[in-house]
C-alpha cells in the first residue's frame, strides 16, 4: 500500500490535515495514492485567502490571459502525465483520457482569449433628455471568491472549465474536488502555479468530504458557486444559497431520433460512440434511441454489431473502450437498474445485468418504453435503450417526455426537419447528425429544467463570474 500523500493546496503552500483519504483505483481496486481528508477550518482558510486576493485586485486582463496561454502551453507539455493520471483515479480508457487532456488544453485557450475580450458596453444616454452631458459605459467586474465543486467523471477538463474562466474573469478560486478523483485537479493547480506563474492564493483545492463542502457553499464571502454533478444536489445547493450566484450543470438522460431519411450506418456508428464512451459516465451520454419503424431493423443490426466489438477491460490498455463504472455501488445500481426493465419487458439483445469481474458489460435493451426507469431517469452507465416510432411527433413528445433538458440529438437528410427539431425539442442544446453526447469547449453548453441553470463555456462562464458596473460621466 502506497503511502504517497498528495497535500492540499492554498495560498501556495502544502497543507496537510490529521487525517486522510485514501484513492483507489475503480478498476483494480489498488491505492493510487492518499490526500488529506480536510476540515471547515481548512475551507475557512481558503476562502479568506481567496478573499484577500479578491480585495488586492485582480492582474490586468493581459496578465490572466498570458497566465492561461502559458497553462495551455504547460498542459500541452505534459499530456501524457495528465491523461494518465485521469485513466488511473476515473477509470477512464487511457486513449479517451488522452482526449479530455487535449479538450482540456482548449479549454485555457479560450479562457485565454475570454480575458482579452472582456469588456462591458456603451450606453446610449442622451437617448433620453434626462441623458443629455453624460457618457455612459459599463465595465464587467469579477463578481469575487468562486466556489468550485467538480464531478468524478472528468477530472481534468470540467476543473478546467471552472477554474480557466474564474482566472480569465479575476476571480480566486476555491475548489473542492470530487473525492474519488482528487489527484489530477491538485496535480492541475501546482502545474499552474509552477509552471504558467499563477500568483498563490488564486486557486486554493481543499479535499474535503462531501458533507464539509457545504460550508463552501454558505460561506459569506464566497460570492459564487459553480457546480457540476447531481439535480438532487445542485439545486439543494441553489436552496442552500439563495442570495449566491449558483451555476449548476447537472443531469440528463440524453435522446436521439433516427429517422427513416438517416443514414444509419453512421447513426449506429455515432451512437455506439456517444452512449458507452466512458462507460456512459457522462451526462449527455446517449441513453434513449427512438427510430423510425421503417429502418429500425437496419439500425439494430449496425448498432449491435458496432457495440459488440467493443473492447472491455483495463483502463490502461490503449484498445479498451469501456471500463470499470466509478465504484462498485454504481456497478450494482445500473445493473439493477437493467434487471427492473428487463421484468417490465425490455430486453437485452447486447450484455444484460451480469457483471463479470467487476465490469458490466456494454447493453443494448429494445422495447424499452417511457415509463421505465432506464427511459425516465440517468443511467449514468453502459446502457442505450431503443424504441420504435412510426410518427415524427411521438419521437418527439417522447423526447421531451422527461424532467430533464442538456442535449438531444436527430439523425436526418430533411434539413426541414432537422430545423424543426432544434425548435421542438425542448433542451439547452440539440445536434443534428450528430449525437447529444457531442461537445467542444468553446460551445455554450448548459441544460434546461432538472439539468442546470447556466451556460458553461469560456465566454459565456466567464460572464457568469463578472458583474456588469455602470459608470457615468459628466461633461
Amino acid at each position: 500500500m502506497s503511502t504517497n500523500v498528495t497535500p492540499m493546496r492554498i495560498d501556495g503552500a502544502a497543507v496537510e490535515a490529521d487525517d486522510h483519504t485514501s484513492v483507489f483505483s475503480p478498476y483494480d481496486g489498488r491505492e493510487l495514492g492518499r490526500v488529506p481528508k480536510g476540515t471547515e477550518a481548512d475551507v475557512n482558510n481558503a476562502v479568506a485567502v481567496a478573499l484577500d486576493r479578491h480585495r488586492g485586485g485582480a492582474p490586468a486582463a493581459h496578465e490572466r490571459a498570458e497566465i492561461l496561454d502559458r497553462a495551455a502551453v504547460a498542459l500541452t507539455e505534459r499530456h501524457e502525465e495528465f491523461a494518465q493520471s485521469i485513466s488511473a483515479e476515473a477509470a477512464k480508457p487511457i486513449a479517451t483520457a488522452r482526449v479530455e487532456a487535449a479538450r482540456a488544453v482548449d479549454t485555457f485557450r479560450f479562457s485565454a482569449a475570454a480575458a482579452r475580450g472582456l469588456t462591458g458596453e456603451m450606453v446610449p444616454m442622451d437617448a433620453s433628455s434626462a441623458g443629455l452631458g453624460k457618457l455612459g459605459f459599463t465595465l464587467r467586474m469579477p463578481v469575487g471568491v468562486v466556489g468550485a465543486i467538480s464531478p468524478f467523471n472528468f477530472p481534468l477538463n470540467l476543473v478546467c472549465h471552472k477554474v480557466a474562466p474564474a482566472i480569465a474573469a479575476g476571480c480566486p478560486v476555491v475548489l473542492k474536488p470530487a473525492s474519488s478523483t482528487p489527484l489530477t485537479a491538485l496535480l492541475l493547480a501546482s502545474m499552474l502555479e509552477d509552471d504558467a506563474g499563477l500568483p498563490p492564493g488564486w486557486l486554493n483545492v481543499v479535499t474535503v468530504p462531501g458533507r464539509v463542502a457545504n460550508a463552501l457553499v454558505t460561506h459569506d464571502d464566497v460570492a459564487a458557486i459553480t457546480f457540476t454533478g447531481s439535480p438532487e444536489v445542485g439545486w439543494g445547493i441553489r436552496a442552500d444559497a439563495p442570495r449566491k450566484r449558483v451555476g449548476l450543470e447537472l443531469g440528463n438522460n440524453a435522446p436521439v431520433i433516427v429517422h427513416r431519411d438517416a443514414d444509419v450506418a453512421l447513426a449506429a456508428k455515432r451512437i455506439t460512440a456517444g452512449g458507452y464512451g466512458y462507460s456512459g459516465q457522462t451526462c449527455i451520454s446517449v441513453q434513449r434511441v427512438y427510430v423510425h419503424q421503417d429502418v429500425a431493423d437496419e439500425f439494430l443490426d449496425a448498432f449491435q454489431a458496432q457495440v459488440s466489438e467493443l473492447v472491455v477491460g483495463d483502463p490502461a490498455d490503449d484498445a479498451t473502450n469501456v471500463s470499470a463504472l466509478i465504484d462498485s455501488d454504481e456497478t450494482n445500481r445500473v445493473a439493477g437498474a437493467v434487471t427492473e426493465a428487463i421484468a417490465e419487458g425490455a430486453t437485452a439483445v447486447i450484455g444484460g445485468d451480469d457483471v463479470s469481474d467487476g465490469l458490466l458489460k456494454p447493453t443494448v435493451l429494445t422495447d424499452v418504453n417511457v415509463e421505465m426507469a432506464v427511459s425516465r431517469t440517468e443511467v449514468f452507465g453502459p446502457v442505450v435503450g431503443v424504441a420504435r416510432y412510426s410518427d415524427v411527433n411521438d419521437a418527439f413528445a417522447w423526447a421531451n417526455d422527461t424532467r430533464y433538458g442538456l442535449q438531444a440529438g436527430i439523425f436526418t437528410n430533411d434539413l426541414s426537419l432537422g430545423i424543426e427539431a432544434a425548435h421542438r425539442l425542448d433542451y439547452g442544446g440539440v445536434c443534428v447528425n450528430e449525437v447529444p453526447t457531442y461537445r467542444t469547449d468553446q460551445m455554450p453548453y448548459g441544460g434546461v429544467r432538472d439539468s442546470g441553470n447556466t451556460k458553461e463555456g469560456p465566454a459565456w462562464a466567464v460572464r457568469e463570474m463578472t458583474e456588469e458596473r455602470m459608470v457615468v460621466i459628466a461633461r
